[in-house]
């Protein structure tokens, strides 16, 4: 019996051979497919590679150009931007302590510096000595040693300032030299506080050329004094002087209320702006003012403040 599964399976030589390419066809393009990525893949690798040889020469010959033209540029930014140099010097002889600020310009300082000097001077500060001004904020080493051999310091300026403690009864001037000893009144001697100027202040024991300025410049603002307790508004130690000085309230020079605007008044140092406009303002609005007391009921014045003030106004 003839075998149909044979008969259907059963090629001819050519169709056996045509089978055989066609499947290695086949293979052929599954292993194409299987392998194209690595091909690919490969080939970019080997084009970055020459892309990257390229990058790397061009970088290099940039390089040697900038090598190159270096000493050129440098040249250039030396002409066109010459390195800043501290200003030359002018050294002359000086006194720190006395000199402005146009000498230490004369002398080459820069402005700032010289500001700050004249400003440690403003807050009591002194150079006793050559070496202190070594200190000074800026001053470089060798600013300071060629300034350093026209330094004077003036005899007084090396002993230790006094002035600041308040009426020291030495018997004699604190500010003055030993060869320089002023006059003093002799025991028993009373001034007049709201005549004296300052040669006459000076003669008591125990006041100088500072305290007397100041003494007689409070005087000026308040317009004279009432009693010699308030000298220790200027911070003035007044117990010292109760048997050199006396007081007349007469003298005083008193402020009118009704004729006196609100500048004025407020440069009194016992009436601060609010007050002094607190009195313009009443007057404007309730005429002539008579005395003080309606100005007792202000929150601008004290019980205090009024009793100061009743001593410098008038009315007329």
């Amino acid at each position: 019996m003839p075998n149909p599964f044979k008969d259907f399976f059963y090629f001819s030589r050519g169709e056996r051979r045509g089978i055989l390419v066609l499947a290695a066809g086949i293979i052929l393009i599954f292993l194409t497919g299987q392998f194209y990525p690595y091909l690919r893949q490969h080939t970019l690798s080997h084009e970055e590679l020459r892309k990257q040889a390229a990058a790397v020469a061009e970088y290099e010959a940039f390089l040697t150009s900038v090598k190159e033209k270096e000493p050129q540029w440098k040249q250039r930014s030396t002409t066109l931007y010459p390195a800043k140099r501290s200003p030359a010097l002018s050294p002359i002889p000086f006194n720190p302590n006395r000199a402005d600020s146009l000498l230490f310009r004369q002398l080459g300082l820069p402005g700032w510096m010289a500001h700050n000097i004249l400003h440690y001077r403003r807050k009591g500060g002194k150079f006793r000595k050559a070496e202190d001004f070594r200190r000074i904020y800026g001053l470089t080493e060798e600013q300071y040693q060629a300034l350093l051999p026209y330094i004077r310091i003036a005899p007084e300026d090396t002993v230790k300032d006094t002035r600041h403690i308040p009426l020291l009864l030495t018997g004699r001037d604190s500010t003055a030299s030993p060869k320089n000893i002023q006059y003093k009144y002799p025991a028993g001697t009373v001034v007049e506080l709201n005549l004296a100027d300052t040669t006459e202040l000076k003669k008591i024991p125990g006041i100088g050329s500072h305290i007397a300025r100041l003494i007689t410049g409070y005087r000026q603002r308040l317009g004279g004094f009432y009693r010699i307790e308030q000298l220790q508004d200027i911070r003035l130690d007044y117990r010292p002087l109760q048997s050199w000085l006396r007081v007349d309230p007469q003298k005083i020079r008193p402020i009118n209320l009704n004729r006196s605007g609100i500048e004025k008044l407020r440069s009194h140092p016992y009436i601060n702006f609010y007050q002094a406009k607190a009195f313009v303002e009443y007057r404007k609005k309730n005429g002539t003012l008579r005395n003080l007391k309606p100005f007792a009921l202000y929150e601008e014045f004290s019980e205090a403040d009024l009793e100061r003030i009743s001593h410098y106004v008038c009315f007329e």
